[in-house]
């Protein structure tokens, strides 16, 4: 082990044991996670419309309802996005935590259902929604609020006859992406913006037209601790875990949503739940 080495592991040794101290673990149980952040961005591009000049997407992601995460807490969520009043809605995958445990009844739905935008409400699965059986269960459930399914399909989202393209792929983990498909019959011209689950298919993506990849599932690796950054991510967030990337060999440029709510283990720690509200500008 060289020396950078070690004294990455000691420091971060040393924190995680003085997070084990009261007033440490009751900040990052109770306090951080319900400290929302809201990113603002400004994604420019020369092949944004005119018409879509400071047009604003709003992205949330990783909610996790049913794990320290729960319908008041979201009902809070639903009203700040609201009052951002974003001209469209995005969600990124994984709802609830455990489909196949969660007690589900209308409020979900409804809570959903009260989320405004001109331009549209849309979603991708994540892996969390297709696990636990709940693939079906989910769909019904965002059809019900007036969300529109983006499963390795695209839409034309249109103003004064300028178009931009979102798109959207199936779950990495345990759906079935196919990005050709996805934007099949797309003119290669158009602006468009990709919503996919797992960060880490970004790598593939810089092989198609597409400007803007929006995805979640990182967590941001909920705790992350001074000189060592995030303890752990999981598979296909192991290389963009949070905030912006671009690329070399395209014009792409990956944002990656730290999330709302936790999973596995319920803290946050220098690593605040977020939302994203994008300006597009022409």
């Amino acid at each position: 082990m060289n020396r950078r080495a070690f004294l990455k592991r000691f420091f971060g040794g040393a924190l995680t044991l003085l997070g084990l101290s009261g007033g440490t673990y009751y900040y990052a149980r109770d306090i951080e996670p319900g400290l929302l952040s809201i990113q603002q961005e400004t994604i420019k591009g020369t092949n944004i419309p005119q018409s879509f000049n400071d047009f604003t997407i709003l992205q949330f992601s990783d909610t996790h309802i049913g794990f320290h995460y729960d319908l008041d807490q979201f009902e809070e969520l639903t009203k700040q996005i609201n009052q951002l009043k974003p001209d469209l809605i995005v969600f990124t995958g994984d709802l609830v935590d455990e489909p196949n445990q969660y007690s589900w009844d209308n409020r979900l739905t409804d809570l959903l259902g009260t989320l405004n935008a001109p331009y549209g409400k849309y979603w991708v699965y994540g892996n969390h929604d297709h696990g636990g059986y709940g693939t079906e269960t989910i769909k019904k459930v965002m059809h019900s609020a007036g969300f529109n399914l983006l499963q390795n399909s695209h839409q034309a989202i249109e103003i004064n006859q300028d178009r931009i393209i979102l798109a959207g792929i199936d779950d990495v983990m345990l759906g079935r992406p196919d990005l050709t498909k996805t934007i099949e019959n797309t003119n290669p011209e158009l602006f468009t913006i990709l919503l996919a689950h797992e960060p880490d298919f970004a790598d593939i993506t810089v092989q198609y037209p597409i400007e803007v990849q929006l995805s979640g599932h990182s967590h941001g690796g909920q705790v992350r601790l001074p000189f060592v950054g995030h303890l752990y991510t999981p598979i296909y967030a192991e290389k963009y875990v949070e905030g912006k990337y671009t690329f070399e060999s395209s014009n792409l440029n990956l944002y990656v949503s730290r999330g709302i709510g936790t999973t596995r283990l319920p803290y946050r720690f220098l690593c605040k739940p977020e939302i994203h509200l994008f300006t597009l500008k022409s």
